[in-house]
């Protein structure tokens, strides 16, 4: 009878542990804003590029593809580096949890200095938001981008402090920020293949 009891509660264990949606509900509501309105500037951008699809691939060569792909490979490693230090947290591995987290960090930060990089020479040769209609939609959603990215890692320094101050860390608060920076990835990664490789 005990067997069974505890075979039940295992069952319970595991399903709620599968219906259980991580971080805060405010967060998700905030999330699905979010790309509520950033698909309205998608939509946005691929009306007018199918007006005029010459001009957006013109300007579109202009780009520095390899900053591109890199500030990509930055982000995913750094959203990994996140999943894993929330699974560390979890398990109650506070060491881990804090290393996984720096490693994320360090990673987020590179993106707004290559950005940077890659920013200064393209306005340095006069490409700027008034250009034309394909640089304005550029620097707006990217410069948009780039705030979200800004602040996921406020958000991370206080997920790092945490995990390092706090007696017992709030699984439910970093996993809010894990949300959060997820879908800061999510974005880039649409932004990637609409500004850079859509021909």
């Amino acid at each position: 009878m005990t067997d069974v009891a505890e075979d039940a509660g295992v069952e319970q264990s595991d399903s709620t542990a599968r219906d259980h949606v991580p971080g805060d509900s405010s967060m998700w509501f905030f999330v699905i804003g979010d790309l509520l309105i950033f698909g309205v500037y998608f939509v946005g951008y691929m009306y007018f590029r199918g007006q005029n699809q010459e001009l957006f691939l013109r300007s579109q060569s202009r780009l520095n593809l390899d900053i591109g792909a890199i500030n990509t490979v930055v982000l995913l490693t750094s959203s990994l580096f996140v999943a894993m230090g929330v699974e560390a947290a979890r398990a109650g591995d506070r060491a881990d949890a804090l290393r996984r987290f720096w490693l994320a960090l360090a990673c987020g930060a590179a993106f707004p200095v290559l950005k940077l990089f890659e920013w200064a020479p393209e306005i340095s040769h006069g490409l700027t938001p008034g250009t034309n209609l394909f640089f304005m939609y550029y620097y707006v959603m990217a410069g948009m981008h780039l705030c979200h990215v800004a602040l996921g890692l406020l958000i991370m320094c206080f997920i790092l402090r945490n995990l390092k101050t706090a007696a017992v860390p709030k699984i439910s608060f970093i996993e809010t920020g894990a949300t959060y920076w997820h879908m800061v990835d999510v974005l880039w990664l649409v932004l990637f293949a609409l500004l850079y490789l859509m021909r």
